[in-house]
């Protein structure tokens, strides 16, 4: 008897132990047995692709099981108490996806593993990052097929065991997984400790779900299986609001909500006390959106997380390396695949970063997973094998995430004391460790930490970098980077100070990713890492005067925006280098706060050093990683991942007369023409850094030419 989070909804293969008994015969990774539930073919309604041709796609499930006892898998939290079957292995069940060319003989050999985001895939697609074109959101629409006319494998898996697929948008490319949960030795449940927080909820609210409980992220997160209360009793769970927190925990207007007036219950069809619900909070008064509020609650029955990794490692293991599985059913990819790329993007970067820092990256007969890898826009670690975890949040106060190490070599953490480490310290020790490209924009060190991977918590350090990895910051951007174009009005961006930041960051990363396989399957250098130091004074303490920001008219400054790095007391059981373990209480104690570090910039307020976008070279405005919220709890503190964007006065006469130090437009440009010969002599120096590709050059100097000229920004000559 297995006790396994179901898959509502969507079809599994069910496979009893006996003919699992029978089925296993192979090592041959862990993946036990696959099995197709559909095929389309060929897809994109029969787009041939280049010299690849049409390309298809597998859907299925992986059922496999791991070694509890095997050293690689011993770093697991929980694994101990996760049910075992009779060869006293661990099982899971994961959903996958593969997208391939019809006639694999025509592939490049190269697969990307795309870590699925919250379920969600994020490669490949119209709306995805690294294509440009097609129609965002239509089915079957393959953009400009930036993967498939390079003939590569796009292979996408379930690992994130606290999403069911009802909580994943309808008709979503999505995956799950379904991993055991820990039971005590007698079999009674495991309990403990855990938060939730609730923030711009809407007015008129009075229910909640519990599984949203990302309290400083407007993006909230899906996910909530395994933090089941242990009881529905108010008396045994605190509730309380607050008109505001500081970002070191400070806080004001603090009211406990008295237990007869909430409930683990339903209220949006029946009145208070509403329907028992053990998802859910009803609040008898309704929610008031200027406030905050946090319930801290015993939980029970948590997943054990951390197998979601050994799945995951050893399904892309299986696709690389396997010919058929345990029962004989050949494997669509067998013999096909040379060279294995993972790409991680923001949460799932974060999922990267500490999947190589836990070792993850060898499989279980002792060979590399990937070859290499791409942690992009992820500042930090996340809570991914840590017990009663919310794996969908990204690092808020009082989140575990920033704990480990967030610099790729070994280095001595002084200020936290804490022993020496790095994210590749065990893949070295095994000879397993990917070439390595980190890629993060202006959020990733607003909101993220991410200066701490630069220069360790002294703030002083500059960690040099091993040589197996570059890191390539991209100046100027919002979380993922923005909408690009040439436009200079920019819409709002809701609860911020600032308008939406449009610099993109998708031409860079394409560019990247070209130079990341060739790297790999060439051996071709790639570009030398671009991004701010200490040593040479380009990344410096976080406020106004230490950075050079200008003193902009009705525009904030970056002054106390910045997220420090907290030093947390998660108690004896929980293991910090591993971002692993047990944590003790609800709300963990603050024992100190480490001040992080911010790019340098110029007199316009933008960025001067990374790898800058063609726009931030000839920009329209001030574009910043940061953006403070307007107004709220959290007034003035960074907006969640926003970057944001003040624009240039048009003319000579609009500057003076707001008083705009910032040249305008018209004097930085003159005409359209000045604009586009410019922006065609950057593009060409671009190519040649191999930050940009040049079908990319060619499209955004187009646009920039027909935007500012459709805009009447300047004259034309």
């Amino acid at each position: 008897m297995f006790n396994f989070i179901p898959f509502p909804g969507r079809v599994l293969v069910a496979i009893g132990t006996a003919a699992l008994l029978g089925a296993i015969g192979s090592l041959e990774a862990r993946v036990t047995q696959i099995t197709i539930t559909q095929r389309t073919s060929p897809l994109f309604n029969g787009q041939s692709f280049g010299s690849v041709g049409q390309y298809e796609q597998l859907r299925g499930t992986a059922r496999g099981e791991i070694d509890p006892n095997d050293r690689r898998n011993a770093v697991i939290t929980d694994i101990s108490l996760a049910p075992h079957n009779a060869r006293s292995n661990v099982e899971y069940s994961a959903t996958f996806t593969i997208i391939k060319p019809v006639d694999m003989s025509r592939a490049s050999g190269v697969m990307t593993y795309d870590i699925v985001n919250r379920g969600n895939h994020l490669l490949g697609g119209p709306a995805a990052f690294l294509n440009v074109g097609g129609f965002p959101g239509t089915a079957g629409d393959p953009g400009d097929g930036f993967f498939y006319n390079q003939g590569d494998v796009l292979l996408w898996s379930g690992w994130q065991g606290d999403i069911l697929p009802e909580m994943l948008p309808p008709g979503s490319a999505s995956e799950s997984i379904a991993l055991p949960i820990a039971k005590n030795p007698d079999g009674s449940p495991v309990t403990g400790p855990v938060f939730s927080q609730f923030l711009n909820v809407p007015a008129g609210t009075n229910t909640q779900q519990l599984a949203r409980t990302s309290s400083y992220s407007d993006l909230g997160s899906v996910g909530g299986a395994g933090r089941t209360p242990l009881t529905l009793d108010t008396t045994q769970a605190t509730l309380i609001s607050m008109t505001s927190e500081t970002q070191t925990g400070v806080r004001s207007g603090v009211v406990n909500i008295a237990s007869t007036d909430w409930a683990f219950a339903d209220c949006r069809t029946t009145p208070f006390p509403g329907t028992s619900d053990p998802t859910r909070i009803c609040l008898k008064n309704g929610f008031d959106p200027t406030l905050l509020y946090e319930l801290v609650y015993t939980a029970k029955d948590p997943l054990v997380l951390g197998v979601g990794m050994a799945a995951m490692r050893d399904v892309v293991s299986f696709f690389r390396h396997a010919a058929t599985d345990d029962a004989g059913t050949a494997n669509p990819l067998a013999t096909t695949v040379s060279h294995v790329i993972g790409y991680g993007i923001s949460q799932s970067g974060r999922y990267l970063k500490t999947f190589l820092n836990l070792g993850f990256n060898e499989d279980e007969q002792g060979r590399k997973v990937w070859d290499a890898a791409d942690a992009d826009i992820a500042g930090a670690l996340g809570q991914f094998n840590i017990r009663f975890a919310n794996p969908g949040l990204i690092s808020n106060l009082y989140d575990p995430g920033i704990e480990g190490p967030l610099w790729w070599a070994d280095y001595t953490d002084v200020v936290r004391n804490r022993p020496t480490w790095g994210l590749l310290h065990r893949c070295a020790a095994t000879n397993t460790c990917p070439l390595i490209f980190e890629t993060y924009g202006g959020a990733e060190f607003w909101y993220g930490r991410g200066a701490v991977g630069i220069t360790g918590t002294t703030g002083a350090d500059d960690i040099p970098l091993p040589a197996n990895v570059r890191r390539y910051y991209m100046s100027g951007t919002t979380h993922a980077g923005g909408g690009g174009g040439f436009m200079l009005s920019q819409p709002a961006v809701a609860g911020c100070m600032l308008a939406s930041n449009p610099n993109s960051e998708k031409e860079t990363l394409r560019a990247l990713y070209v130079a990341l396989k060739a790297w790999l399957v060439q051996g071709t250098p790639p570009p030398p890492s671009a991004y701010p130091r200490v040593t040479d004074g380009t990344l410096v303490a976080a406020n106004k005067a230490a950075m050079g920001y200008p003193t902009i008219p009705n525009s904030p400054s970056p002054d106390g925006v910045m997220n420090s790095l907290l030093d947390y007391d998660f108690g004896p059981n929980f293991r910090y280098n591993d971002e692993s373990g047990i944590i003790a209480t609800g709300i963990s104690p603050i024992k100190q706060v480490i001040p992080t570090l911010a790019p340098k910039v110029d007199a316009d307020g933008n960025e001067i050093v990374g790898a800058r976008s063609l726009l931030l070279r000839l920009p329209l405005g001030t574009y910043t990683g940061w953006n403070p919220y307007s107004s709220g709890p959290l007034k003035g503190q960074e907006c969640t991942l926003a970057g944001g964007y003040v624009p240039f006065a048009k003319t000579l006469a609009e500057r003076l007369a707001s008083g705009d130090p910032r040249l305008s437009i018209e004097e930085r440009y003159t005409t359209v023409g000045n604009y586009y010969f410019a922006a065609s002599v950057i593009a060409k120096e671009m190519i040649a850094q191999r930050f940009l590709l040049p079908d990319d050059a060619a499209r955004i100097t187009t646009q920039a030419l027909q935007q500012i000229t459709a805009s009447g920004l300047l004259p034309l000559r």
